[in-house]
């Protein structure tokens, strides 16, 4: 659907360059590995390989604890790691890996690894190719570079998510790059040509794009209380071992940061609704597919939100939420730059 939408919306009819496709493709590849790292967070699995770039010593992980050798894990590694994150260090033994071990913690998280690498490769090829735009559009190499640049920070960040033993400030400042690095390829395929795509204006130009820059800022602040709601429910998933998630919520509704989070996606659901009918009165032929995008991301968000809330806090619901997130700001941000003004380059 993005992909879609992207390449409708960007070029309006006209087809995409090879250096959009190219954005793009990085954009879509960072969006799966968004999902996926969800599926990590959710099911458990971050720490089904202990170790990094390895998994339990190996290229290719096992399927069976038999199938470690433990002589090739770094121990006393492992044991500094715990003491820099004040965790106990002592704790750290071959028997407690031992009885870590789950074949499907170890390969949900190498598969997260895996979607990894193409949004490496692609920001690299990316990257290069930008040399080309340098000469006209010297904006889009910069930000090709700043891609590039975030990919690296972020792989240092996995490593140190994995040595912090899911430290939850670590998982939250990894997916806040994350989110940043959308915007960056979103801007980077959007102005990959001399005539980007733009919103033709029939109206109040600044009344539209205000309520696009507030909607925007409102779904990023969401996003931050989400990461924090989601430290929450790391921290319960620990705390309440073998408890159904549908307990959890008793307890979440006794703290101001998921009262903020439920509240606050009301007002998104407001201000999209008014931004959406804003559209029919400000733009050229109405609201077009960005806004129906972002209405219909914003309506399966509070879906999804009010599952979460009255039936409990299930792992599929939790990645769609996070998942469509990462569209829901890619889209956003990919409109408020239709809405700018042209500059020269």
């Amino acid at each position: 659907m993005l992909a879609i939408s992207l390449g409708a919306g960007m070029v309006r009819g006209m087809r995409l360059t090879g250096f959009q496709k190219l954005a793009v493709a990085a954009l879509l590849a960072l969006i799966v590995l968004i999902f996926m790292g969800a599926i990590v967070r959710a099911t458990g699995a971050g720490m089904g390989c202990p170790d990094w770039p390895r998994c339990w010593g190996k290229l290719i992980p096992p399927t069976k604890v038999v199938d470690v050798d433990f002589s090739k894990l770094d121990m006393e590694k492992f044991k500094r790691t715990a003491a820099r994150y004040d965790r106990d260090p002592n704790l750290v033994t071959v028997e407690s890996l031992r009885a870590e071990f789950n074949p499907v913690h170890v390969w949900t998280e190498f598969i997260n690894r895996l979607t990894s690498l193409p949004v490496g490769f692609l920001t690299l090829a990316l990257f290069i190719a930008s040399f080309g735009q340098r000469p006209e559009r010297p904006v889009v190499f910069w930000s090709a570079f700043g891609s590039v640049l975030l990919v690296m920070i972020n792989a240092w960040m996995g490593a140190k998510v994995v040595a912090s033993d899911l430290h939850p400030e670590v998982i939250t400042v990894h997916m806040a790059l994350a989110m940043l690095l959308l915007c960056m390829l979103v801007f980077t395929a959007w102005r990959g040509r001399a005539d980007p795509w733009r919103i033709e204006f029939s109206g109040k130009r600044r009344w539209l794009t205000g309520l696009g820059i507030g909607l925007f800022l409102l779904v990023v602040f969401e996003g931050v209380m989400g990461s924090q709601v989601r430290q929450l429910t790391d921290h319960l998933a620990r705390s309440h071992p073998g408890e159904m998630r549908a307990q959890w919520l008793g307890e979440l509704e006794n703290t101001w940061v998921y009262l903020i989070h439920r509240s606050f996606s009301w007002a998104i659901l407001g201000m999209t609704v008014g931004f959406f009918f804003s559209a029919l009165e400000n733009r050229v032929g109405g609201p077009s597919w960005v806004e129906k995008v972002i209405l219909a991301l914003v309506v399966a968000q509070m879906a999804i939100g009010l599952i979460l809330s009255q039936v409990g806090i299930s792992p599929v619901t939790q990645v769609l939420h996070v998942g469509l997130s990462s569209i829901l700001v890619s889209t956003l941000f990919l409109w408020l730059l239709g809405s700018s003004r042209p500059r020269n380059r």
